[in-house]
């Protein structure tokens, strides 16, 4: 209730806050409120500046509050015209530009699902998800550009639109939107969906608290992806209380986090408008024509808050750009990093490299919670290597095997008490079956988030890598985080993936590593690789095997994927390819005469 109130959350929250308080799947929080969730984030009016867009093909656009509210208001219009109605589900593969936040407003002002993924998915990866939800409305970009290419989509939308037969809303980019809709069985472009309507007042239903707002989808490689449903009251709070307080972030503010429609981070980027900021979206690769690109739009933007991923600031640090030299970020004041754990080094170029001033907050939490479970606290020090601290009003912990909190010891990270942005449930999972299986079977009435973590001495949270993909030689429970963060110090690793090998009644570790130009895993090399890490974490740390491949797979949103490899390299099928951006370096991994030795 505090942060309601402290945030001004436009809606009534009714007389209860909390029922079943003490049963993580029979809580409900706020249970007699009604709210809107565009209404809230709807907050501003006049010509400031809600929306900054970039474009790789140099591409600008700037949406007014007023523009933004006015395309609602005729997006509503017109979804209701087409049938759009409260519970319907509304499913875009667009790129992340404005049209695609005024198109989910609209959805969500009239109490219609989103669901959203990028363009760059194959035929297939976008039925797995938009097939499973039956969406009333199906939107699509006509193409889009990534590292300097035209990507021309229209066959892919012509499949997809074919196979969930719903009609086709087609936003123009960087193709042909009019000849796309023309082709489709019942497609309109932007322009004429929205032709008929004038721009009045918008029209906000007021629904429940839990009333569903987005689906989103888990992004790993062990079969269909699971569609987790998000209430409208959790995704607002959880990003007012982590943009407000946990970020400081002020209206008129520029925010920025590069991410696509696919990843979570959008979710979480666009709430922003909540509390008045501007958003700067960006769409495209970070490196094309260069590695200056973000920097360069940062700078001429002012961002106020950068938000970013691990691997792209290890990226920035391997390129030798220095940007604090090259660029005026006198502006930025918070970094955010998610999507893998940002090592050691990460946090020493950042404060070195790109602003000494800063706020470096690293942070954790996933698509689960659609937020964080541990991020920053801009009332606490930095410390490197560590993220600052659990989220506000979040009982997370860290547990052994026994079920025990352990302090100087790794174990999984928990949440014991239930909190608003929990799921609502997972679509097609009518007994919760798959929901329990995901977080409460380890430890009863308690999430297990299957992070590998550790307390810190100063009370922050260090993330060693995803529980499932920890390694277990010996019967040592080992992180994958901990050999990265060594091994890709050296000058000649651009980039490593580790996983444990069943052998000889054991496990062993296997690194495999993506060499920088030039660069040789001779003798001397694969010495250096194993002293570095025998030095840097442990002896049970060091590899028994050390490979070059040429490329690492990898999820659309950029995280490395330990469980395909070690599937490919014990045999077993992947099941769910369409969740790689890179599908095809799985086969580098296959059947090596390395690993039969």
């Amino acid at each position: 209730m505090a942060i309601w109130q402290f945030c001004g959350v436009k809606g009534e929250p009714g007389a209860r806050l909390l029922v079943n308080g003490g049963d993580m799947l029979g809580a409900r929080f706020f249970p007699d409120a009604r709210l809107n969730f565009a209404e809230n984030l709807l907050s501003q009016r006049g010509a400031g500046e809600a929306i900054i867009f970039r474009g790789e093909d140099k591409a600008r656009d700037t949406w007014s509050w007023d523009r933004l509210r006015d395309n609602v208001s005729r997006l509503q219009q017109a979804m209701r015209a087409a049938g759009v109605r409260e519970g319907d589900r509304v499913a875009a593969m667009m790129p992340n530009m404005p049209e695609t936040v005024a198109l989910m407003l609209a959805a969500a002002s009239i109490g219609a699902v989103w669901s959203s993924c990028s363009p760059d998915f194959g035929e297939q990866g976008v039925l797995d998800r938009f097939g499973q939800i039956a969406p009333k409305l199906f939107i699509a970009c006509d193409g889009y550009w990534y590292n300097g290419k035209l990507q021309d989509v229209a066959d892919k939308v012509r499949t997809v639109a074919a196979a969930l037969a719903v009609p086709v809303l087609v936003v123009p980019y960087a193709g042909d939107a009019p000849a796309l809709a023309a082709s489709l069985a019942d497609g309109r472009t932007f322009a004429d969906f929205i032709a008929p309507f004038e721009a009045r007042e918008v029209e906000y239903l007021l629904l429940p608290f839990a009333h569903p707002l987005y689906i989103l989808f888990s992004s790993g490689t062990t079969g269909v992806p699971k569609c987790i449903v998000h209430s409208a009251g959790g995704v607002l709070l959880q990003h007012l209380k982590e943009h407000r307080l946990h970020c400081s972030i002020e209206a008129g503010e520029r925010l920025f986090y590069f991410t696509t429609c696919g990843w979570m981070m959008w979710n979480w980027l666009v709430s922003g408008l909540a509390v008045g900021a501007t958003l700067c979206l960006f769409d495209g690769s970070p490196f094309a024509p260069d590695e200056k690109v973000l920097f360069d739009y940062a700078q001429d933007e002012r961002f106020a808050v950068f938000g970013t991923s691990a691997k792209y600031i290890d990226a920035v640090r391997k390129s030798g750009l220095v940007p604090r030299e090259t660029h005026d970020l006198s502006h930025l004041r918070l970094m955010t990093s998610t999507g893998s754990p940002l090592s050691p080094e990460g946090f020493s170029f950042v404060y070195e490299g790109i602003k000494s001033d800063i706020h470096l907050a690293s942070i954790s939490g996933g698509t689960d919670i659609v937020s964080c479970f541990v991020l920053g606290n801009p009332l606490k020090p930095v410390w490197r290597g560590e993220i600052q601290g659990p989220g506000l009003g979040l009982a997370v912990d860290v547990w052994n095997d026994n079920g025990q909190p352990v302090r100087g010891e790794k174990g999984e990270l928990v949440c014991t008490r239930p909190f608003p942005s929990m799921p609502i449930r997972f679509w097609n999972d009518p007994e919760g079956e798959k929901y329990r299986a995901a977080y409460f079977d380890r430890f009863e009435n308690v999430w297990c988030h299957g992070d590998f973590a550790e307390w810190t001495e100063h009370g922050g949270i260090i993330i060693h890598g995803r529980s499932d993909a920890t390694l277990n030689p010996g019967g040592v429970r080992i992180g994958t985080a901990e050999i990265y963060n060594q091994v890709e110090q050296l000058p000649e690793i651009a980039e490593a993936i580790c996983i444990g090998q069943d052998w000889d009644g054991d496990v062993r570790v296997v690194l495999f590593v993506r060499l920088a130009p030039g660069a040789v895993l001779d003798d001397e090399l694969v010495k250096a690789i194993r002293n570095q890490i025998r030095t840097g974490a442990s002896p049970r740390h060091v590899p028994a095997k050390v490979i070059a491949v040429a490329d690492i797979p990898r999820t659309k949103s950029g995280k490395i994927v330990e469980l395909a490899v070690r599937d490919v390299v014990h045999g077993r099928a992947v099941k769910n390819k369409e969740a790689l951006a890179n599908p095809e370096a799985l086969d580098l991994f296959a059947d090596l005469l390395e690993l039969r030795t």
